[in-house]
C-alpha cells in the first residue's frame, strides 16, 4: 500500500524504512520543522537541582544533549523510541514508561520520592500534558523548560498535494492530535477534502483521531496500544480487519499518548533521505480501440447527415439520386441489382475491416488513400482519373460496368427497339449504391482524422511526463545536494570538537556520540570513530602536558642509560637521576641517548609530537622504563588527533562533492 507518513523529517524517515522492508511504498509529508531554542538562564540551576529529568518525547532528549554535556541525571522517558534515543546521546541512566503521558506520570511516582528534590520536564513550547499540574498532588515539584519550538508548515507538503490529487494513497498515518488537526486544516485551504475518500486513517490514539473527523475517509483506525510498532501493525492488518467505512465512526484503542511528538513534538533537520515515493502514471487518451469505436460512432452520424442534407449536396450527387446520371446507360435487360449491392457491401465491409486490422501500422499510407478518394469523389462518372481513386470504390464501379457492358454486348446482334430510360427503381438502387460508397469513403476519412488527433495527443502527453520526469530528477537532485551539503558541515563541526577535546586532554565521549548517527554507511567515519571510542570516556594526554613531562622522563632516561650492573654505576646513576646535565637544542649531533633526547626535546618545543615518539623510539632497552608511560601518552594522542583530522578531511571531501 501507499502511505502517507506525516511525522518530522528524521521520524518520518525511520518510519519509511519499516514500512518499505514490510512490503509498503511510503510517502514522505513533515508537518511540522524543528528549532532548537537556547536554554533560558535558569535552566543550569534547575538541571544541578533537580533530582530527576522527565523526557516525553526524542526532540526532547535531542534537545536536552545540545542544551547541556551533563549525562549523568537519571532520565524519565516516556517510552522505548524516547529511551533509545538518550541512551544514544550518551545519558547513562533512562528508564522507559513504555507507555504515554500517564505512564510517564506513574513511573515518576513509583521511582521517585517528593522529597528528594524537584522534576525537570524537558519539553516543546506547546505541551499535551502539564506533568506539574499531574504530580502536584502527589507531592512533587515539576520545573518546566522549553528547549525546541515546533514550527508548523503553512502549506500543505507538494509529495502530499500530488498524491492526493492523483488519489494515489491507500493509508495516512497520525501521530498526534496537532498533526491531525493541522493536517485537517491545510487540506481543506487546498480543496483536496474530496480526493480523500480512498483513504483509511491510521492514528495512534482515538485523541489524534478526533481532529479528522471532518474530512471524508475510507476508514478510520485508532491504534490498540499508543507505540509506533502498533500503528505498524494496523497498517499491515489494514486489508483484512478495517472495513470501508460509510458513516466515519472510528475504530479506537485504549490510549491517549504515546511515545511519539505531541502538540508540541516535531524532529531536528533529516540526515537523509529515503525512499521517495514513485511518480504516479496517469493514462490519457482513447487508445486505437477506443479510437475505432469513435469513428464508427462517427460513421453513424455522417450517414444521418448525408441523408438530412441531401438537398444541399453538389448538382452530381443530387443528379445521381434523382436518376439523371443513368439517362444515358443503353437499354439493358433487367440488372441482378441485388448482387450488385451484396458485392458492394461485401467489398466495402472487406475494406473497413483490413483498414481497422492495419490501421496502426499504415497511418501514411491512410492518408494519401484518403487524398486519393477525395480526389476521385470530385470526378464526374466517366471523366478521366485524377491522381487515382479509392481501391475499393474503383473495384465497385468496375463490376457495374462490367454488368452493364456485359448487357449491351447481349443486345447488339439483334437489332432493338428505340432506348429507353431505366426504370425509376434501377435508378434509385443505383444511386443508393453509389451513396453507400461515398458514405464508406467518409467514414474511413473520419477514422484517419480520428487517429492523427489521437496521435497528436499521445506526442504531447509523451512530452509532458518527460518533462516532469526531468524536473522531479532535477528536484530530487538538488535536495540530496543539500542533504549531503549540511551532512558534511555537520561533520566539520564535530571534527573541530573533538580536535579541541583532544589538544585540551578533556573526555569525548559526548561529541563522539553525536558522530554515530552521521557515521552509518561510511567506512572511514566508522573506522575513525572506532579508534576515538577507546580514549572516549577519559581524554587523552594533551600536547603541553606531555611537553611539561618530557624533562622528567629524559632526565631518568639518561640516568638509566649511563648506569650498569655494578653497585658503583648504579648509585651515580641514581645520583644523576636527581641531578644531571645534559646537553638541549636540535643542533645535537650523534647517535647517544642524550643527542637523541636533546633533539626530541626541540621536537616537542616545536610542536612536532610524532617526530618525538620517533626518536624517542630509537633509545636503548634499558631506558624504556622511564620512557615507557609518557611514550604511550603520547602514542594516544597521535592517534586520536589522526583519527580526527581524518574525520575533518572526510567531511571536507563530502562538502566539495555536494557542490
Amino acid at each position: 500500500m501507499r502511505v502517507l507518513i506525516t511525522r518530522p523529517e528524521r521520524e518520518a524517515t525511520t518510519l519509511a524504512t519499516a514500512l518499505a522492508e514490510r512490503g509498503h511504498v511510503p510517502v514522505i509529508a513533515p508537518l511540522f520543522r524543528l528549532e532548537i531554542l537556547h536554554p533560558p538562564s535558569e535552566f543550569a540551576p534547575d538541571l544541578s537541582e533537580c533530582q530527576a529529568v522527565l523526557v516525553s518525547s526524542a526532540n526532547g532528549a535531542r534537545a536536552l544533549a545540545e542544551a547541556s554535556e551533563q549525562r549523568g541525571k537519571p532520565i524519565l522517558a516516556v517510552g522505548d523510541t524516547t529511551a533509545s534515543t538518550a541512551e544514544g546521546l550518551g545519558f547513562v541512566s533512562v528508564t522507559s514508561a513504555a507507555g504515554d503521558g500517564q505512564a510517564l506520570a506513574e513511573l515518576a511516582r513509583a521511582r521517585l520520592d517528593p522529597k528528594a528534590g524537584p522534576l525537570l520536564h524537558v519539553s516543546g513550547v506547546d505541551i499535551a500534558q502539564d506533568f506539574a499540574a499531574a504530580l502536584a498532588p502527589d507531592g512533587f515539584e515539576v520545573r518546566r523548560v522549553a528547549l525546541y519550538e515546533a514550527r508548523e508548515e503553512t502549506a500543505l507538503p507538494d509529495s502530499a498535494r500530488a498524491a492526493i490529487e492523483a488519489r494515489a494513497l491507500d493509508a495516512a498515518m497520525f501521530f498526534s492530535p496537532r498533526a491531525s488537526a493541522l493536517f485537517a486544516r491545510l487540506v481543506q485551504e487546498a480543496g483536496l477534502s474530496a480526493s480523500l475518500s480512498n483513504v483509511t486513517a491510521i492514528a495512534i490514539s482515538p485523541a489524534a483521531l478526533q481532529p479528522l473527523s471532518a474530512l471524508p475517509f475510507k476508514a478510520t483506525v485508532a491504534a490498540a496500544r499508543p507505540t509506533r510498532q502498533s500503528v505498524l501493525d494496523e497498517i499491515d492488518r489494514l486489508p483484512v480487519a478495517v472495513p470501508p467505512a460509510t458513516d466515519g465512526t472510528a475504530v479506537e484503542g485504549p490510549s491517549i499518548m504515546s511515545d511519539t511528538p505531541s502538540s508540541s513534538e516535531t524532529t531536528a533537520p533529516p540526515v537523509e533521505r529515503s525512499m521517495t515515493p514513485p511518480p504516479v502514471q496517469v493514462r490519457r487518451g482513447l487508445g486505437v480501440i477506443g479510437a475505432f469505436i469513435t469513428g464508427l460512432v462517427a460513421s453513424c452520424l455522417v450517414l444521418a447527415g448525408a441523408l438530412i442534407s441531401l438537398p444541399y449536396w453538389p448538382a452530381e450527387i443530387r443528379a445521381l439520386w434523382q436518376g439523371q446520371g443513368a439517362a444515358s446507360v443503353p437499354p439493358a435487360p433487367a440488372l441482378d441489382l441485388q448482387q450488385v449491392r451484396q458485392d458492394a457491401a461485401a467489398v466495402a465491409n472487406a475494406s473497413v475491416e483490413a483498414a481497422r486490422r492495419e490501421l496502426s501500422a499504415r497511418l501514411d499510407d491512410l492518408e494519401k488513400r484518403v487524398r486519393a478518394a477525395s480526389a476521385a469523389a470530385a470526378e464526374r462518372p466517366g471523366s478521366p482519373a485524377g491522381s487515382g481513386p479509392d481501391p475499393a470504390i474503383a473495384e465497385l464501379r468496375s463490376k457495374i460496368e462490367a454488368l452493364e457492358g456485359r448487357a449491351a454486348g447481349a443486345a447488339t446482334p439483334a437489332p432493338a427497339p428505340a432506348p429507353s430510360a431505366p426504370s425509376p427503381e434501377q435508378d434509385k438502387e443505383l444511386a443508393t449504391l453509389r451513396l453507400e460508397l461515398a458514405t464508406m469513403r467518409n467514414t474511413v476519412q473520419t477514422i484517419d482524422q480520428t487517429i492523427a488527433v489521437q496521435r497528436d495527443q499521445t506526442k504531447l502527453l509523451a512530452e509532458a511526463v518527460d518533462k516532469a520526469r526531468g524536473e522531479a530528477s532535477a528536484r530530487n537532485a538538488g535536495e540530496q545536494k543539500a542533504m549531503s551539503a549540511a551532512r558534511a558541515s555537520a561533520l566539520i563541526g564535530i571534527a573541530a570538537r573533538l580536535s579541541a577535546a583532544v589538544e585540551s586532554g578533556l573526555p569525548f565521549a559526548t561529541d563522539l556520540a553525536l558522530l554515530t548517527p552521521l557515521a552509518q554507511g561510511d567506512a572511514k567515519l566508522t573506522e575513525s570513530a572506532n579508534v576515538l571510542q577507546a580514549y572516549a570516556p577519559n581524554g587523552v594526554a594533551s600536547r603541553s602536558a606531555l611537553v611539561a613531562e618530557f624533562p622528567a622522563v629524559a632526565k631518568a632516561a639518561l640516568a638509566d642509560d649511563l648506569a650498569d650492573d655494578s653497585f658503583g654505576e648504579r648509585l651515580l646513576g641514581k645520583v644523576r637521576a636527581l641531578v644531571s646535565l645534559r646537553r638541549v637544542g636540535n643542533d645535537v649531533e650523534g647517535d647517544g641517548t642524550e643527542a637523541k633526547l636533546a633533539r626530541a626535546e626541540a621536537a616537542l618545543e616545536a610542536g612536532d609530537l610524532a617526530k618525538a615518539v620517533a626518536l624517542v623510539k630509537t633509545l636503548p632497552p634499558q631506558t624504556s622504563r622511564a620512557t615507557a608511560g609518557w611514550l604511550s601518552r603520547a602514542e594516544a594522542n597521535l592517534a586520536a588527533k589522526q583519527a580526527a583530522d581524518q574525520i575533518s578531511a572526510q567531511a571536507v571531501t563530502l562538502l566539495g562533492s555536494a557542490r
